[in-house]
């Protein structure tokens, strides 16, 4: 059936087509728009083209390969914009910063074509879901820039305790380095870079390893909206920019959403790291928990979106199911009747569900994650299940599977479905319990004693449990969060703005010398900070 996934040439419809090779050689260091002439990296789709006698690679463009040299200089210049907190940026007032995001936005908002068709040929994301990540994201800068004026309403007033008068204000952190993930390379990026900037933090922003055309866009807008040094963008390997970065101490916030050995391994290169602040979403290994009460069909459909949604590449998705032994048989036929349906084919095509895969390696990572299941006593249990073409992994349900094989433990990020049969609720207990992970879990079932006593259970093992519901980052107010090997620090709307920032506390005692001197400053507006000035 996989065959013919991939098309020819003449079969891209023509408002997808991309009007050549895109060969991406800015990168923006201290408000300037540098051109790159040493060696590039090639940029592969996942979107194989089929050439008549078989597949044929498809590089649809190259970005630059910075070097430690490049990477400082960007570091450099987002050093001298803060300027120890004196800055332009820093010390501007909140109504002109939220101004400047305002004007990114209004900007970014004419490049919603062009990004989301990069989206689905860099990263196989659908058109929909492409479209989704664009919109969301608009949405999460809007409802930034109301968060902070909220919060800055909050914090424009006076405390008095015990003689003594303060203001409590949040102010920046400093150089803030930001590297987001390839799944959601655009929306997970921005809700840490957009809080960074917003908040006065300047900002050395790395993209993915994979989705990283999409910035081309939007190289201009950040030149154009920001002050120069405050918002530096870079290319290149890890090893040969992050590093170096780290290296210097200079860095006072990392952003990273990745996996938990890359953030440790990263971390560990600061060389005072008590002065890190790290804002961290990482891996993990969701379960849903399918009580013998539970409605199978309403199970089916939010277990089937939870696991296959953009293909299970989600650190949100269902990563493993546990379904009670004596409807494990019902479930699985439903399961799989639904998995067949689902529609497999381009990202452009009409409701299709499951598309190509970006990353290099992917389909024979998977492939042996499914033969060592199989060694160990599990079947594919749907038909295709498995199959691979190039880039293109067909789901794969797996059953029964057990704790001898990697899947039980490891994270899969792609279309595999390992399902575990129970007997007792204990061993799903001990199961969330003993896991390196603790993002999220679900738990599907009619009975409320039962459910509330698995949430006691559980409460203080993961960060989100959704009843009869799929594990999801959204809505974005609501708290993003992990345990163990999962997360470090929150993010939400709020969160976020409070990760990127610190309160300082501005006091006096109480004399009648110290009231007419905060008072002149209020009214004569002598001070940033020290105000009392609404931002409607």
């Amino acid at each position: 059936m996989l065959e013919n996934v991939f098309p020819t040439t003449a079969e891209i419809p023509s408002q997808w087509q991309l009007n050549g090779t895109i060969e991406q050689r800015e990168y923006l260091v201290n408000g300037e728009l540098k051109l790159w002439a040493g060696p590039m990296n090639d940029v592969v789709s996942p979107v194989t083209l089929n050439n008549g006698n078989g597949n044929e690679k498809n590089i649809i463009g190259s970005t630059p390969l910075l070097t430690e040299k490049e990477s400082l200089e960007a570091l450099d210049a987002a050093v001298l914009a803060y300027n120890n907190g004196t800055g332009e940026w820093p010390t501007m007032s909140i109504t002109n910063r939220i101004a400047h995001v305002e004007q990114f936005l209004f900007e970014m908002k004419k490049q919603r074509t062009d990004v989301v068709k990069l989206l689905m040929w860099e990263i196989g994301k659908n058109l929909p879901d492409s479209e989704k990540e664009f919109d969301r994201t608009c949405i999460y800068i809007e409802d930034t820039i109301k968060e902070l004026k909220s919060l800055d309403h909050r914090n424009s007033k006076f405390e008095n305790e015990e003689n003594i008068i303060a203001q409590i204000r949040r102010v920046p952190m400093g150089v803030a380095l930001c590297m987001g993930p390839y799944n959601y390379p655009l929306n997970e990026t921005f809700t840490t870079l957009i809080p960074a900037l917003i908040m006065g933090n300047t900002v050395v922003f790395k993209p993915a390893k994979y989705g990283v055309l999409f910035i081309k866009p939007l190289l201009n807008v950040f030149k154009k909206c920001f002050p120069k040094g405050v918002i530096n963008i870079i290319y290149g390997k890890g090893r040969e920019t992050v590093g170096a970065l780290m290296e210097t101490g200079k860095i006072d916030v990392f952003a990273f959403i990745g996996t938990n050995k890359g953030a440790s391994d990263i971390k560990k290169l600061h060389p005072k790291p008590h002065r890190l602040r790290s804002v961290l979403g990482l891996d993990a290994k969701n379960p849903a928990i399918i009580l013998p009460d539970a409605d199978i069909d309403l199970a089916v459909t939010e277990v089937l979106a939870g696991s296959l949604s953009f293909n299970g590449q989600r650190c949100t998705a269902l990563k493993i199911i546990f379904v009670h032994e004596n409807m494990s048989g019902s479930f699985i036929q439903k399961f799989t009747a639904a998995v067949a349906k689902l529609k497999i084919g381009m990202p452009w095509e009409k409701d299709v569900k499951i598309t190509p895969l970006p990353e290099p390696g992917k389909t024979a990572f998977l492939a042996g994650l499914v033969n060592d299941a199989k060694q160990f006593g599990a079947a594919v249990v749907n038909e295709n299940g498995g199959a691979v073409n190039d880039t293109f992994f067909y789901p794969a349900v797996l059953y029964p599977v057990n704790e001898k094989m990697r899947i039980y433990t490891e994270e899969q990020f792609g279309p595999v479905v390992p399902i575990v049969p129970y007997k007792n609720i204990d061993e799903v207990i001990n199961y969330v319990v003993q896991s390196d992970f603790g993002q999220q879990l679900s738990i599907f079932g009619k009975d409320p004693k039962t459910i509330g006593h698995l949430i006691d259970e559980l409460a203080n093992q993961v960060g989100r449990i959704n009843i009869n519901t799929q594990c999801q980052r959204g809505p974005d107010v609501y708290p993003f969060n992990g345990r163990k090997n999962s997360a470090e620090g929150t993010l939400s709307v709020a969160d976020a703005l409070r990760a990127f920032s610190i309160r300082v506390l501005i006091a006096t005692k109480e004399t009648t010398a110290n009231k007419e001197i905060v008072q002149t400053i209020v009214r004569e507006h002598q001070s940033n900070y020290l105000r009392l000035d609404y931002i409607f």
